[in-house]
């Protein structure tokens, strides 16, 4: 399976909430003394099946996090929620962090680690089981995750490819 995030979204007139995931100071040293600059890594979702993430650098926090809500604007994706869990188990990798998301009952919640939890209650996803291997950078997890639930497939269409009707399928 490719790891090509496929269905982009545009953000229009989408009501998104923002999260900011991570701010990560960099501190540049030359002759006239420290020059400190900033990233912040922001995660966008509007709660229904909408999700983006984005990097702003800036010599500001609070300019950092601007620049990172309109690059993660810029990189919407639409996730395919079924009962408020995904449809099927995904595992991807992305850089050095791998990523791991299995559907859960209604009720169970969102069991996810710091930035992988962000990206999926962005989406709007209530019950889900996932898990972080590898690397713990929350860029790469975030872009994991983000990768992982764009890759997912709706019912139907798997149903279709196979020439199947959903309702064999749900009552057995």
């Amino acid at each position: 399976m490719s790891n090509t995030i496929v269905n982009k979204v545009k953000a229009g007139d989408l009501e998104l909430k923002e999260k900011v995931v991570a701010i990560n100071r960099v501190t540049k040293t030359t002759k006239g003394g420290r020059t400190f600059s900033f990233s912040a890594l922001v995660v966008v979702g509007n709660g229904k099946g909408i999700v983006g993430h984005g990097l702003g650098k800036a010599k500001e926090v609070q300019e950092a996090i601007t620049k990172g809500i309109e690059d993660a604007k810029k990189n919407l994706v639409q996730v395919p929620i079924f009962h408020g869990t995904i449809p099927h188990e995904q595992w991807v990798k992305a850089g050095a962090a791998k990523v791991l998301l299995k559907p859960a009952a209604h009720g169970t919640g969102v069991i996810a680690g710091g930035s992988m939890r962000a990206v999926l209650e962005s989406a709007g996803i209530t019950d889900v089981l996932a898990k972080s291997l590898g690397s713990a950078n929350p860029a790469n997890v975030v872009k994991a995750t983000v990768i992982a639930l764009s890759t997912l497939r709706e019912p139907v269409e798997v149903a279709k490819t196979r020439n199947i009707s959903l309702k064999k399928v749900f009552n057995g």
